[in-house]
């Protein structure tokens, strides 16, 4: 199943940047690893106010709560707050290979 998730992540004030810094590596390592697993399909920065840090990310899980395991293995979870709209197949959609309802 594949799920859209809005990510809006927010720095606790006061943390330092080299505490930022190494959990911006160890997301970015974590990242590559769902994806070759096969969970992260894509990620996108839409536009953000300023001071907000956000990403749109399209994931494949079997549902929901093996999705919300998978983003809490992301480091950078702890400071996420997340909004995620599960995805159907849609009958006129002209993909190929999409997963069957």
């Amino acid at each position: 199943m594949e799920f859209l998730v809005d990510m809006v992540t927010t720095v606790p004030e006061g943390t330092s940047g080299e505490t930022v810094e190494d959990t911006k590596r160890r997301e970015a390592a974590r990242t590559k690893e769902l994806a070759a697993q096969g969970h992260l399909q894509r990620l996108w920065k839409p536009p953000e106010a300023p001071g907000e840090w956000r990403t749109l990310g399209l994931f494949n899980a079997t549902d929901e709560d093996e999705l919300r395991q998978v983003l809490a293995s992301m480091p950078l979870h702890v400071w996420m707050t997340v909004a995620v709209t599960p995805f159907k197949p849609h009958p006129s959609d002209p993909g190929i290979g999409r997963p069957a309802d």
